[in-house]
């Protein structure tokens, strides 16, 4: 268990703490290069602030320190009072460093990450601003619901009319509907749940895992990746990082409603899909990233490997097959002699398929957020704290 905080404490949130607050601008700096370069005019997304947010606001829930908290009301002032939208409700996407808006569309992933922010700092502080926007955002992103089809579009103009670019990234497909945006609505509605108690919170998370078991989840297992709007299939690519954070972000989504059929349910499906995330699973522990057809990304995302522990330690905990947490294990010691930066702090983007540590990709920005690789320290600590000398 100390690895896990050490890690925690001691290289991801203090890496955070020492290099990344703005205190010229307010909020976090939106970048620091893979080389380590701080760049302090670089933009800062909405994605990025939202999940600092969250993940000081857990830290500070589960280990009381001063520092953290103050780290999250950072976060959290910085995104009611450049982020979120005074006119027309949600989110701007992308500010410059000054916190002017940038790119002000409504991307409904942003709208999701910042749901989950304010419903995690709630829960640690009780911060009833932050509950009150949680529900907010709840309600702005149910009213948007496709009533007709089932879930929700990606993306909106600033005003939530069409918009003709809807994708979240350059490498996404420009599709209606994604794997990826319902995932991480998913997550905050489960987050949600834990602070409100609210038939139609319940109800809208129940539509969602069953998009999830309906709609997304094919046949082998894995996750479809992107739609239109009609739920009809627009890719045939597999994320095996997606496939193992689905996993046990399912099986949390259905633990919080307490009701056992779907739970059952759920725990079935969930390990179909870890068993079909195993494809990706290489002979040094680590999971590689995705494939299309005949091509394959085998770099070592840093965010992949972390999910890979979360995922088999639930596939454990929902099966008694020892073999999932020697698969955790084994990502962990992949991660620790690969991923962690000892140097310099934080974890690197990716190991390249060579082996050799990608320097390209940011040490922390738009994407590259404290995130996933705390999540991981902070699931073990709290729900598998007396488990972990059996598969260390």
């Amino acid at each position: 268990m100390s690895d896990f905080k050490n890690e925690l404490e001691n290289n991801i949130l203090s890496f955070w703490l020492r290099r990344m607050q703005d205190n010229e601008h307010g909020g976090f700096y939106g970048r620091i290069g893979g080389d380590g370069a701080l760049y302090p005019q670089a933009n800062k997304g909405a994605v990025l602030h939202a999940r600092i947010l969250w993940t000081f606001a857990a830290a500070y829930r589960l280990l009381q320190k001063p520092a953290y908290r103050a780290a999250a009301q950072r976060a959290f002032d910085y995104i009611v009072d450049y982020f979120i939208d005074p006119a027309c409700g949600g989110v701007y996407w992308e500010l410059d460093y000054r916190g002017r808006p940038v790119n002000a569309k409504k991307q409904m992933y942003a709208q999701g990450f910042a749901l989950y922010g304010f419903s995690e700092f709630y829960r640690a502080t009780g911060n009833t601003k932050a509950l009150e926007l949680a529900k907010e955002f709840f309600y702005l992103i149910e009213e948007r619901r496709d009533r007709a089809a089932g879930g929700y579009l990606e993306a909106f103009t600033r005003e939530w009319g069409v918009i003709e670019d809807m994708r979240l990234s350059s490498k996404d497909a420009n599709e209606k509907k994604t794997m990826n945006t319902h995932l991480h609505i998913l997550e905050p509605y489960a987050s949600l749940c834990r602070v409100w108690d609210s038939p139609q919170l319940r109800a809208a998370q129940r539509q969602l895992i069953a998009v999830f078991l309906d709609k997304i989840m094919n046949k082998s297992g894995h996750l479809d990746l992107f739609f239109d709007e009609a739920w009809n299939v627009k890719s045939s690519g597999v994320s095996y990082g997606h496939d193992i954070e689905a996993s046990w972000l399912l099986w949390e989504a259905a633990e919080v409603l307490g009701e056992a059929p779907l739970l059952e349910q759920v725990k079935t499906r969930s390990l179909e899909i870890a068993d079909a995330a195993a494809e990706g699973l290489q002979p040094d522990g680590s999971m590689i990233y995705e494939r299309e057809g005949a091509r394959i990304d085998s770099d070592r995302h840093w965010w992949v490997q972390a999910e890979t522990v979360i995922g088999f330690l639930y596939a454990w905990k929902n099966s008694g097959n020892k073999a999932y947490p020697e698969k955790a294990a084994r990502a962990w010691r992949y991660i620790q002699n690969n991923l962690i930066d000892r140097s310099g702090g934080e974890w690197y983007w990716s190991r390249k398929a060579s082996g050799s540590v990608n320097r390209a990709g940011d040490k922390a920005g738009f994407w590259k957020c404290p995130y996933h690789n705390s999540r991981m320290c902070m699931e073990i600590m709290e729900h598998f704290k007396d488990d972990v000398a059996m598969w260390r």
